[in-house]
């Protein structure tokens, strides 16, 4: 059998195939392979796919190798249990075609009209302590393809579609949120299709057929289509798409080659060759979430060294500032950079300092000045740090306010949703009033925050043309 052109003589098998686990008893054990015979190892050496923290057993770390070394040359009395290695002839296993996603059905999340039911969407223009502008949120849908479920069980969750470098849809995740855009409910939208037509006693459409047989379907990375189109661009990495979606909401799209593209793997698990190997060549600075004892982190930056080594040109930077100030509660709750994020005004993200600070990173390998791309750590601890020009206004809003605070107090709020225009629905009347005046009396007199204000003064006017 042809050797496989690979630095390390033993690997994990790159094939599809799957074996009995020794520890939980699924079929999902990944069981090492030597590169110059393509012979398996001993039944006991592989990995547990299910990955955080399960079986597995690496012969670099145990003796076996030294062992197979000295056998090879006629000393056998280190081998384990003084036997020789298992010889068992590996079938070539062709690697099946990937079944994508049902591009039409796709597509149909997209439809404009569902946006106003999107709980996620609605709560950035409205709910959120600081709500982005309107063509802030649509450059994100587009940037990502965030789209809607209209109907069922589900209806109102936002969809992340994990795209990959072709173009292709591998898989698109359902988030359900409450107004807090906290998640409330995970799906997948082709196990919604196929429950849907399993309850109506439909046969499921011949591409689900094909799709669900698949052991895998996230196969890359959320916003992996983003690299083609911008082909030199540093990236940020996350676990979460929706972390990456705050991030590009606060740290501004990918206007020029040193903007961040912001991509997520998923999951902790998640964090493996088969998807990074998309990022070759980039600087990738990387955000792991918060876990009990920095475990993620610790995990995620001692396989970025090994990837680093396949991957010639690809620098992974970690930055160990939510692993130091975040209290214990935060990293038990698992939070990441966007429970952070969502507290500050995304605003005073896009100004940059007029002096650079002091970059506080964990570095994988060293990265030259000249390609090293600055990222404010401290925005993420302190409010205080921020440094934003001073708008001097002719005059303030006190009026306005007080009108406005004078009519909402003395008149029965709408407790059904209510269209406020064309684009955006208000599902929470009390609230958006509640978080959009504190957010003008807070700002008052400065131009930048003038939407909120006529947001409210557009609000009242239809509150008064319905009574």
């Amino acid at each position: 059998m042809k050797s496989i052109n690979n630095s390390y003589r033993f690997i994990l098998d790159p094939g599809s195939r799957k074996f009995i686990c020794p520890e939980c008893g699924k079929k999902r054990f990944v069981r090492y392979i030597d590169t110059q015979t393509g012979e398996y190892l001993p039944e006991q050496y592989g990995r547990c796919d299910k990955g955080d923290g399960h079986y597995f057993l690496n012969p670099y770390l145990d003796g076996y190798t030294k062992a197979i070394q000295k056998e090879e040359r006629g000393d056998r009395s280190e081998l384990p249990n003084n036997r020789k290695p298992q010889r068992k002839k590996v079938m070539p296993q062709p690697q099946p075609e990937p079944v994508f996603f049902h591009f039409e059905t796709f597509r149909q999340t997209l439809q404009p009209e569902r946006y106003k039911k999107n709980m996620f969407i609605q709560n950035l223009l409205y709910n959120v302590q600081f709500p982005f502008e309107v063509d802030e949120v649509e450059k994100v849908i587009q940037l990502y393809r965030l789209g809607t479920v209209a109907k069922g069980y589900r209806a109102g969750a936002v969809t992340f579609s994990f795209i990959d470098n072709a173009g292709n849809v591998r898989a698109i995740q359902v988030k359900q949120f409450d107004q807090e855009n906290h998640t409330t409910g995970t799906d997948f939208l082709h196990s919604i299709i196929e429950k849907h037509h399993t309850r109506n006693k439909k046969p499921l459409p011949e591409w689900l057929e094909a799709y669900k047989k698949q052991d895998k379907r996230i196969t890359c990375l959320f916003g992996e289509h983003l690299l083609s189109e911008y082909p030199h661009n540093p990236v940020a990495l996350v676990e979460a798409p929706k972390t990456a979606v705050y991030g590009t909401l606060y740290f501004g799209l990918p206007e020029t080659p040193e903007s961040l593209i912001w991509l997520a793997v998923y999951n902790k698990s998640s964090f493996s060759f088969d998807k990074l190997k998309a990022l070759k060549g980039r600087f990738v600075y990387v955000f792991p979430d918060l876990s009990k004892d920095g475990n993620t982190f610790n995990e995620w930056k001692t396989k970025a060294k090994e990837y680093e080594k396949r991957l010639p040109g690809t620098r992974f930077i970690f930055s160990d500032l939510l692993q130091q100030l975040a209290p214990e509660r935060d990293k038990s709750e698992g939070k990441d950079i966007a429970d952070y994020l969502i507290k500050q005004d995304w605003r005073k993200f896009r100004k940059q300092p007029s002096q650079p600070v002091s970059e506080k990173v964990t570095k994988v390998t060293k990265v030259t000045p000249q390609k090293k791309r600055f990222l404010n750590d401290a925005s993420l601890s302190k409010p205080e740090t921020f440094k934003t020009e001073r708008i001097e206004q002719p005059q303030n809003w006190n009026n306005d306010i007080a009108e406005l605070e004078n009519y909402f107090a003395n008149n029965k709020l709408p407790t059904q949703p209510i269209k406020l225009n064309s684009y955006s629905t208000i599902t929470d009347c009390s609230l958006f009033i509640k978080s959009h005046l504190a957010i003008v009396k807070r700002n008052n007199g400065n131009k930048t925050f003038l939407p909120y204000k006529q947001r409210l003064q557009e609000l009242k006017q239809i509150l008064t043309k319905n009574s």
